[in-house]
């Protein structure tokens, strides 16, 4: 291209610049030539409602007018036919300082239905069909005074045919109310009457808050009642207190699967962490468990490998861990933690011939020595317990033999009242009654003394305290489980649970909570709960576990689980969740 076309249309384009400049103040110019002189339009009253100089009331309105006359600051609904008051209703006029409802057809009051009302303090909703008020529909309305009588502010001076018919009116009164939401009222720091009579209230769980507000709130109330449940009918509000209300409920919820059978599940610490061996009969196996603080799951830590394993139990003495491993065939044998080499090693044998065919172990400690029993459910074997010597366990003390137990429960009871609880032993056998045994001090040894009569075929026994008692689980396959109470000499009956099929009545205390979960081979795992009034298990909830031989509490980072083993299905682990009905 030529420089004498260049330079031209470079001045030109230059040029352009102020000319679109002028074009554009032109534009502007006769915009404001033709406006001027002009005031912006007032907004009409709406339809369907008269107007006065600061009032206006809408009378069978269909729905609620964006926009009012700037010096109204008294709104009023009568006899309206929308249903609903939605989000931002009257964000187009914050000049209101009152606002009334009455006699309409709507039942619902939506979140932030009154936002960006500034100036507000009175607030009337009365005699209208209201069903469900949202949690923060009043949210924002700080200015807020009285959700109060009308009749009692003289705000309707041009409005007194109005005011004559709602002498008796409410705000919030007279409506289909059974409950309101939590906090409804937060955030209202300038409230000083609320009227909520007139209005069927429901005074469960969820109308809790509104009891405890009652006693905190400065505010004038008007006296309400509940209509429901039939205990409280009638009754004030007022004189209800939290302790009315029973809203913690608990649940076992399923959290997790582990693709293997099992038959026993316990958990210790050692080194201040939390872990869990689980016994694997078929793959011979005690498979250790720690948790995934990052994944929150449960994960392989290490393992024993064994032939038809079917206990695996640790005792942590001072800060050494070792693991009894019971098996079947084989024999038994007991591993040592080996920090060092950071794995399991064997050190010890179990005598073969007096432990032919274990079926549960227990540890305890009694008179800072440590101990473990093992009962054996063989005809020829012995059911031994083993001391601590220092380097490892030696047979302390031969009890029951030819009897084939199957579970041995070591807990402390008293004789009386006014002695002190001494360590017993209860062995369950497939061949007689539960038989208990009391620690001898002097002698250091079990003594047979007594049977818990009228309890044949009972398959295991294990123990809980409420409140001091002692009561124990007695399962039986065939026949009612008992519950059964120490009475001082003797334990008796507290209740049965029909159990065809159990092998396993595991008593679980969690928190403050106290469970007994009973297992079955034909039917669902019942979850019952202690009911302190009735002193007795409620049910409340079932489980469906295959063949369940074990229930473990684990409780990690005040997260607490429970363990179901499975004989013929896959482990279980549940979370023990807590939920307030009135949060």
């Amino acid at each position: 291209m030529e420089p004498e076309k260049i330079k031209r249309m470079e001045s030109v384009s230059s040029a352009s610049v102020p000319l679109k400049r002028i074009a554009y103040f032109l534009c502007f110019l006769s915009v404001l030539l033709l406006t001027e002189g002009k005031k912006p339009t007032k907004p009409k009253c709406p339809a369907l409602c008269t107007c006065t100089k600061d009032n206006a009331l809408c009378e069978n309105a269909r729905s609620i007018p964006r926009s009012v006359p700037p010096d109204v600051i008294s709104l009023s609904f009568v006899r309206s036919g929308f249903t609903e008051i939605l989000e931002g209703s009257f964000i187009l006029t914050p000049s209101l300082q009152l606002l009334l409802f009455t006699s309409n057809s709507f039942d619902v009051i939506s979140d932030d239905a009154f936002i960006g009302l500034p100036h507000l303090e009175y607030l009337f909703i009365e005699n209208n069909n209201i069903k469900s008020i949202s949690r923060h529909s009043f949210r924002g309305l700080k200015s807020l005074i009285h959700l109060d009588d009308p009749g009692h502010y003289g705000l309707f001076e041009n409005l007194d045919h109005l005011l004559s018919s709602l002498a008796s009116n409410r705000s919030l009164a007279n409506n289909n109310l059974q409950t309101l939401p939590k906090d409804i009222f937060k955030g209202l720091d300038s409230l000083t009457n609320v009227d909520l009579r007139g209005n069927s209230f429901n005074c469960d769980c969820k109308l809790k808050w509104l009891v405890e507000w009652l006693d905190t709130t400065n505010a004038t109330v008007e006296e309400i009642y509940c209509e429901n449940p039939p205990e409280y009918k009638k009754r004030k509000i007022r004189s209800l207190s939290s302790k009315d209300f029973d809203c913690i409920i608990t649940e076992f919820a399923a959290s997790q699967l582990l693709p293997y059978q099992s038959l026993s599940i316990d958990t210790f610490t050692y080194m201040n962490d939390e872990y869990v061996v689980i016994a694997q009969p078929f793959t011979g196996k005690c498979i250790f468990l720690e948790w995934d603080h990052v994944e929150k799951t449960f994960r392989n830590y290490d393992n024993i490998t064994g032939t038809s394993t079917v206990v695996c139990k640790p005792i942590v003495i001072e800060t050494q861990l070792y693991v009894i491993v019971a098996q079947l065939f084989g024999g038994s044998h007991i591993y040592k933690r080996d920090s060092f080499a950071n794995k399991f090693i064997k050190i010890q044998d179990i005598e073969i011939l007096k432990i032919r065919k274990p079926n549960d172990i227990e540890t305890f400690k009694i008179e800072n020595n440590w101990y473990f029993v093992v009962a054996d459910s063989s005809k020829a074997g012995f059911t031994t317990v083993y001391k601590w010597n220092g380097n490892g366990f030696y047979s302390h003390q031969s009890l029951h033999q030819w009897y084939r137990d199957t579970d041995v429960e070591y807990l402390e009871i008293a004789r009386t009242p006014q002695t002190v609880r001494t360590p017993h032993l209860i062995l369950s056998s497939s061949s007689q009654r539960p038989v208990i045994y009391q620690w001898n001090k002097s002698t250091k040894l079990f003594t047979n003394q007594t049977d818990i009569p009228n309890m044949e075929d009972v398959y295991a026994v294990k123990h809980f305290t409420v409140k001091g008692d002692v009561y124990i689980c007695l399962t039986r396959f065939i026949g009612d489980s008992k519950v059964m109470k120490w009475g001082g000499s003797s334990f008796v009956d507290i209740q049965r649970m029909p159990s065809r099929g159990s092998m396993v009545f595991q008593p679980l205390q969690i928190n403050n909570y106290q469970y007994a979960i009973l297992g079955s081979d034909y039917s669902f795992t019942q979850v019952y709960n202690w009911d302190a009034e009735k002193a007795k298990f409620v049910k409340f909830q079932e489980l469906n576990i295959q063949a369940p031989r074990s229930f473990t509490h684990v409780s990690i980072n005040k997260h607490n689980f429970l363990f179901a083993s499975s004989f013929k299905g896959r482990t279980q682990i549940y979370t023990h969740v807590i939920v307030d009905l009135s949060a």
